[in-house]
């Protein structure tokens, strides 16, 4: 007799219904799937949640107290962290236009309640084959991998728009995660990931914050935001930093570690370096030329006490 079949890597699926009892049978039915289930009773709950710790797919109840299936969907979609998270959207109301505007807001699917729990199950499996078949994210950050970057920075040249592009990458961090584990390392990269959203916000569609991988990022913007963009980001981490540490360590302002030889030295709390290439003075031909730009001037900033900026400076 064989048992559950177990989705890859115990994938993760966040529950909202307000309806206590359909919420425990669907969380016990997907745990013997081999699913990782939380399971929440209304729509405000469920986005904290998801944000706190995103899931690998989210099943909302159209219908649920503080927020509404829908009002959470719109809001995942809204967030560059989060914007491609699977959604499933369960509704009593099954009516044609309820299932256009859950797909209009960017819900995956619609199921029309009583849920069909092997329907639901087989939907769950194919949503999530899909997403990790074709999805370009970073699956710790969710936000937009290698291929998103280099389309949009290809596009930008090809278009001759106004750009800049800034590089964002950790100090210290190697010596970090070594102190504090791989965990506490994955907590610093998601809260980078979240700080560099919030500084991007309102500065116009343009802009775009991607994740390289690692503790690299790369942001881009225009010439004329990104030296007042690149200050507000090294402020922003130095106040976001101590919060990493211990009591002890965020007095002593410094942590005992290992460094790349294995020896055993103090090092600084974490800061960020960014190095800025940009096409006001002199044109960037492409991405190897923006890659080439990007690397030399974060090696600068890498240089420099604490939380830092270059700039390329050079014409022509």
């Amino acid at each position: 007799m064989t048992g559950p079949t177990v989705p890859p890597k115990a994938a993760r699926i966040l529950i909202a219904d307000d309806l206590p009892d359909l919420l425990q049978a669907l969380k016990e039915t997907l745990e013997k799937e081999g699913f990782t289930v939380t399971a929440v009773e209304d729509g405000r709950s469920a986005l904290d949640s998801i944000r706190d710790n995103p899931p690998d797919i989210a099943v909302l109840d159209l219908k649920m107290p503080r927020m509404t299936g829908f009002d959470v969907c719109r809001e995942l979609r809204n967030d560059p962290l989060l914007e491609n998270l699977p959604i499933i959207i369960l509704s009593a109301a099954g009516t044609r236009d309820s299932k256009v505007a859950g797909l209009d807001l960017g819900a995956d699917d619609f199921i029309t309640k009583p849920t069909d729990v092997h329907e639901l199950l087989a939907r769950i499996r194919m949503i999530l084959k899909r997403s990790r078949r074709g999805l370009d994210a970073n699956p710790l950050t969710r936000l937009p991998g290698n291929r998103a970057i280099e389309s949009r920075i290809e596009r930008a040249v090809g278009q001759k728009s106004p750009l800049a592009v800034l590089y964002v990458d950790l100090n210290q961090f190697k010596a970090y995660n070594d102190a504090y584990g791989y965990e506490e390392g994955d907590r610093v990269i998601k809260g980078l990931a979240r700080l560099l959203v919030e500084q991007l916000r309102g500065n116009g569609e343009a802009d775009f914050v991607g994740h390289i991988g690692g503790d690299d990022f790369i942001l881009l913007s225009t010439p004329d935001k990104m030296e007042s963009l690149a200050k507000r980001i090294c402020a922003a981490f130095d106040a976001l930093s101590p919060s990493f540490y211990s009591h002890s360590d965020r007095l002593r302002g410094r942590i005992i570690s290992v460094d790349r030889q294995g020896n055993t030295k103090e090092f600084p709390l974490l800061s960020v370096a960014i190095g800025i290439c940009h096409n006001r003075d002199r044109e960037l031909t492409g991405l190897a030329h923006i890659s080439h730009l990007g690397a030399e001037l974060k090696k600068i900033a890498k240089t420099k006490s604490g939380s830092a900026y270059v700039i390329d400076r050079r014409k022509g």
